[in-house]
């Protein structure tokens, strides 16, 4: 039998776990959406959307896409307030509305030769209100997980439902990109069949969102409430009261963000840059976000067994002496061989990492502006690594050639691991830290 939280202020097993599926739902909506729209932006968005040449096209498409990760942080800022003011279930409610909504306004967006410039202007809108919605997900689903979990010795494990979603959403939009595609004729996927991902995706948000509508809140949440009551504006309170905490712990996630761009976005296309197909390189990623869910598990294992920076500094060493390697081993032009390099730069760096990711941003923060603080932290880092990454990897592409490009793309990304090596060193341990008292 279930015991309320109401009654003895302690959840339940099966209490925290309502609350880790309903972050789990949500968050996979999130990752497919997110994947599924960057597909479409390198393959088709230039050719719908954009009246110019073939490359200057694909590229406006692209700086489209950046746009939804510039704008996170001031999702991060807008639902990490609602959080942290009313509640983590009604901000995750709020914000996988917003999702579905822009995801599916998009799919409905008329293309360029039906609008005109109207077409690319309304794209422009929608997928900023998409990256919007996304920058509230990651920090306050883990907050409304971990702190649900907040009594239990599996904090870590239960965090890293939040984090499951990643492969989770990059198998599912994977995989029905090339089903349907497969399926398709070239010119009815371009004219009309890439739409169908985005009316799924608004579909299954609202699945979500009834879901999350029907879970509690987090117990430690409605003991604040109860007790010393909210901040007026804890999402500008723990800017001030943190700033150096919120970028100290952001440098550990741009180095994920270093690891993601390298291994499952620059490698992909580097794999058929050296003789792969795109089928192949496609395989070799399936094959990686597979691995990288099986990392996660893992990782949040030991995350609970031994410790938070034990499992975040193995990731980030491992990055930085996997960084060369990596393309070495595509160089090669091996099949088994470009398994093993995505296995361990994606599925194991970004998964075994990731184990303790969700739970190591929320240790860090305290109630009253937590989900505020991790969301902060959490999304500016994806401006200056997911979001600068590509930026200056594409200069150094343009500059040195596919053949000699890698090496050096390689070394900028190792930065990145080692600014994250001298964060996590930084950062004081949080397991069992009593979060009710921070």
């Amino acid at each position: 039998m279930t015991v309320s939280t109401r009654d003895t202020g302690t959840p339940s097993q099966d209490a925290i776990y309502k609350v880790a599926l309903a972050s789990i739902i949500g968050s996979v909506i999130e990752q497919y959406d997110f994947l599924v729209t960057g597909i479409i932006a390198a393959t088709v968005w230039g050719k719908v959307f954009f009246k110019l040449p073939s490359l200057a096209a694909i590229a406006a498409a692209i700086a489209v896409y950046g746009l939804g990760i510039v704008i996170r942080p001031v999702g991060a800022f807008i639902f990490g307030n609602i959080a942290d003011r009313y509640g983590r279930k009604d901000a995750m409610v709020w914000a996988l509305l917003l999702m579905g909504v822009s995801t599916l306004l998009i799919g409905l967006t008329p293309s360029y030769d039906s609008i005109g410039m109207a077409a690319p202007i309304l794209l422009i809108v929608f997928r900023l209100a998409q990256g919007i919605s996304f920058g509230a997900e990651f920090g306050t689903a883990s907050t409304w997980v971990v702190e649900q979990a907040a009594k239990s010795p599996n904090r870590a494990f239960w965090g890293a439902w939040v984090g499951f979603a990643i492969p989770l959403g990059l198998l599912l939009g994977f995989g029905s990109v090339l089903i349907v595609r497969s399926n398709m004729a070239p010119a009815d996927y371009i004219s009309w069949g890439w739409r169908i991902f985005f009316f799924i995706g608004f579909a299954v948000a609202i699945v979500g969102i009834v879901i999350r509508a029907r879970t509690q809140d987090s117990f430690v949440f409605e003991r604040l409430q109860q007790g010393s009551g909210t901040l007026a504006s804890p999402a500008a309170q723990v800017w001030k009261e943190m700033p150096l905490r919120i970028l100290r712990t952001s440098l550990v996630n741009a180095m994920f963000g270093g690891a993601f761009f390298l291994s499952f976005v620059f490698g992909t296309g580097y794999m058929k840059a050296v003789g792969f197909t795109g089928t192949q390189a496609e395989s070799v990623g399936l094959i990686a976000a597979a691995s990288m869910l099986v990392f996660m598990y893992i990782g949040a294992r030991l995350a609970d067994r031994i410790n938070r920076r034990t499992v975040l500094l193995v990731s980030a060493v491992v990055f930085l002496v996997w960084a060369i390697p990596y393309f070495y081993l595509l160089n090669m032009h091996v099949f088994a061989l470009a398994v093993l390099a995505e296995v361990i730069g994606f599925g194991f760096v970004f998964g075994f990492g990731y184990g303790a990711i969700p739970t190591f941003y929320t240790e860090n923060f305290p109630t009253r502006f937590r989900a505020s603080g991790a969301s902060a932290a959490y999304q500016v880092s994806q401006v200056y690594g997911g979001g600068l990454i590509p930026i200056i990897a594409g200069l150094i592409l343009h500059a040195y050639g596919i053949h000699q490009a890698w090496f050096y793309i390689g070394l900028f990304v190792m930065v990145y691991a080692v600014l994250a090596i001298f964060a996590i060193l930084a950062t004081p341990e949080t397991k069992g830290v009593d979060l009710e008292t921070l």
